[in-house]
């Protein structure tokens, strides 16, 4: 008796399907990250420069990592659709 275990087809990761969903989420994320400097260059033109990078890099990182959450990514398909992972509607091949 042969037992029939079909082969997984893979899936390809939406980062690889929409390219420029993932440069559009990283570029929002860098965005919102530099946002929070804008007090400071305002306050004080002397900001050093490791604590700004780390800062940016922080917020940044914190920012995708909560884009990537699948409850977040589906709230951005339907209210925000190109900042989603996938098209909430896909196109034809």
């Amino acid at each position: 008796m042969s037992q029939y275990s079909p082969t997984p087809v893979p899936t390809t990761p939406t980062q690889t399907k929409y390219p420029w969903r993932a440069v559009a989420r990283t570029v929002f994320a860098g965005i919102i990250g530099g946002l929070t400097l804008l007090p400071e260059i305002a306050a004080d033109a002397h900001i050093g420069t490791v604590p700004t990078v780390a800062q940016v890099l922080a917020v940044t990182g914190a920012i995708t990592r909560i884009l990537a959450l699948p409850s977040v990514d589906a709230w951005l398909t339907t209210y925000l659709p190109w900042l989603g992972a996938a098209p909430s509607r896909p196109s034809a091949p």
